[in-house]
């Protein structure tokens, strides 16, 4: 791993056991991303790395209204937009240059820079929230995910990503919030949990 990916394994590691610490690693990771944005879409997305969400997305019903988190340049959001050709699709990344990436090769989709630990929207909000190599803020996922929604999380390398939670943890930190665990999947490089809303 480079330096770069190891602090990114690092911050994951302790945002998820402490949330009020991301405030302590948001600026930095803002602008490690903001740097690789340009580049980002011709090394780091491929139909193999996007294969553990794709599978995944195959077990959630029809979708009105998806948001991706942690969009970078809206590979998943444009993977939703596809999908479901009538849902209202978001994408949110705390890195203005990724949200400029995605607004530019993006489509139908919305596109805002927001935090993923304090998120600009209702309770309830969306009926699929995804999350791609995406450091997971438990109680925002759980707040804006209406009754019989789903949440897809997935890891495009497995344990070898960067920004990696080990799927147990996942489940684990969603079913204490009344998201019941759908299935786990592996595909292509990676591996993927979906989870639903009761």
């Amino acid at each position: 791993m480079t330096l770069q990916q190891r602090f990114a394994r690092f911050a994951t590691h302790v945002v998820v056991r402490a949330p009020v610490l991301w405030r302590v690693f948001r600026g930095r990771m803002t602008t490690q991303f903001d740097r690789l944005a340009p580049e980002w879409d011709a090394t780091r997305v491929s139909p193999e790395r996007l294969a553990p969400m794709q599978a995944a997305l195959e077990q959630v019903p029809d979708v009105r209204r998806a948001l991706d988190l942690g969009t970078g340049t809206g590979a998943v959001a444009r993977m939703l937009a596809e999908r479901w050709p009538d849902a209202e699709v978001h994408g949110v990344d705390v890195s203005p240059g990724m949200i400029e990436e995605a607004r530019r090769l993006g489509g139908r989709e919305h596109y805002a820079v927001a935090d993923a630990s304090a998120l600009p929207y209702d309770d309830a909000a969306f009926d699929l929230v995804t999350l791609n190599n995406m450091i997971p803020f438990f109680d925002e996922l759980a707040r804006i995910t209406a009754p019989g929604g789903s949440v897809a999380v997935a890891f495009g390398l497995g344990p070898r990503t960067p920004i990696w939670v080990p799927l147990e943890r996942v489940r684990a930190e969603l079913e204490r919030r009344g998201l019941e665990h759908v299935g786990d999947f592996s595909a292509g490089s990676g591996v993927a949990l979906l989870a639903r809303r009761s």
